[in-house]
């Protein structure tokens, strides 16, 4: 275990926009015996983003200084909704749809922290917040006020606006501390929309006579618009496990201001090289366009191996800059069950071959102009086709989505 204990002060906190207190963390860490990190992941989407791998490379820089991660699959939390940054009350997810997401979420995770079992410990919160009875839930319940909850800027915020705030969700900032209490967590990380949440932890904790945690915060990632953090239900997200060249085409397409947040937090760069490209952006000696490149180079490799990067740039240029179709294309076979005696129409075609949500979508797609079939633009909301007709050819939608119609 790294013993200088100002060299791991300055990694660790690096970036960090809250660190409660840093003193304490010096006298947890001049200790010398492993800390442990939790980090609370609610299963609320299948796939994990680049703006939640943000906190999780800032685990990983604890594992990899000798620490234990913590990580607390929320299933049983994630039924209940963070409220944190919320405008109003999240719809409850049953539980089949948080086990299909848990699922994903171990693999997922294992591409970024050590899976090694002396450094990970994986726990999931139902088993001790399900065993929970009414009594031990209203003694927890006790442990705070209204008052001090409604201090909670989007409680405040929806409070004030008259929007409601169900009793559960006043509930979620003790169900996520008392995981903290039971696990024994010496440090807990998490996005800055997640601080009063931390906090609650610690004040738990002094409750039980535990020493409480160290809090630790990381930015919040903006989506790739700008202004709104990354989020699946946005659209405005680049998930890390989709295929390299759709990463890279997401990442070409970002504003050139938040290149300096992507390099830092997303490339897994230490801070001194993503400090040094973000200089040269700053100079002009790196021109933007070229820096875009290299953000998806290192993002591609990062998730899919040395190489990735290389292959989904050429394929980026091919599809983008050479208007090619992309060397592999996923093919839909269409039968002639499906099909009338007039034929199919194009906008069922797109329904059926997955490029439209229904045909009324296909058929507005169509007259927008957004639908090529072997590159020539086909505007005819009504335009039919037999099976045999389509049989061979490309038919495109919008700049990403391509299919090979076979019989």
């Amino acid at each position: 275990m790294n013993t200088d204990i100002d060299a791991q002060v300055r990694t660790l906190a690096s970036g960090a926009v809250h660190v409660i207190s840093e003193n304490e963390l010096r006298r947890k860490l001049s200790r010398g015996v492993p800390l442990r990190v939790k980090l609370g992941i609610d299963p609320t989407a299948s796939d994990i983003h680049l703006g939640f791998a943000v906190v999780l490379r800032r685990l990983r820089l604890f594992q990899d200084a000798g620490h234990v991660a913590v990580l607390i699959l929320g299933d049983f939390t994630a039924q209940v909704g963070d409220p944190s940054g919320r405008s109003a009350t999240r719809p409850r997810l049953s539980r089949e749809q948080v086990e299909a997401h848990a699922a994903t979420y171990v693999d997922q995770v294992k591409q970024i922290l050590d899976p090694d079992p002396s450094r990970i410990e994986i726990r999931r919160n139902s088993e001790w917040l399900g065993a929970m009875g009414i009594e031990e839930v209203l003694r927890l319940a006790a442990r705070t006020t209204v008052a001090r909850m409604l201090e909670r800027d989007d409680f405040a915020k929806r409070y004030a606006a008259g929007a409601p705030i169900s009793v559960m969700e006043l509930l979620y900032p003790l169900l996520q501390g008392w995981d903290s209490v039971v696990v024994g967590a010496d440090v807990e990380l998490g996005g800055t929309d997640q601080l009063f949440n931390l906090l609650v932890a610690r004040h738990l904790q002094e409750q039980e006579g535990q020493e409480p945690q160290i809090v630790l915060t990381t930015p919040l990632l903006e989506g790739l618009a700008g202004g709104a953090k990354m989020s699946k239900s946005l659209g405005n997200y680049v998930g890390i496990a989709e295929d390299p060249a759709v990463q890279f085409g997401k990442l070409m397409s970002i504003p050139d201001d938040l290149m300096p947040m992507y390099f830092r937090y997303t490339t897994g760069w230490l801070p001194d090289r993503a400090d040094e490209v973000v200089a040269q952006l700053s100079s002009g000696s790196l021109h933007p366009a070229a820096a875009k490149r290299l953000l998806g180079r290192t993002v591609a490799d990062l998730y899919h191996g040395a190489g990735a990067g290389e292959s989904a740039e050429a394929e980026f240029d091919r599809m983008f800059r050479d208007h090619r179709p992309p060397a592999e294309v996923r093919e839909f076979r269409l039968d002639e069950e499906h099909a009338t005696d007039e034929g199919i129409r194009l906008s069922r075609v797109l329904t059926l071959a997955g490029l439209a949500a229904s045909n009324r979508e296909g058929a507005r797609k169509i007259a927008e102009g957004g639908v090529r079939i072997d590159g020539e633009v086909v505007t005819d909301q009504d335009v039919a086709y037999t099976p045999s007709e389509l049989a061979g050819r490309l038919v495109q939608v919008g700049r990403r989505a391509w299919v090979r119609i076979v019989e």
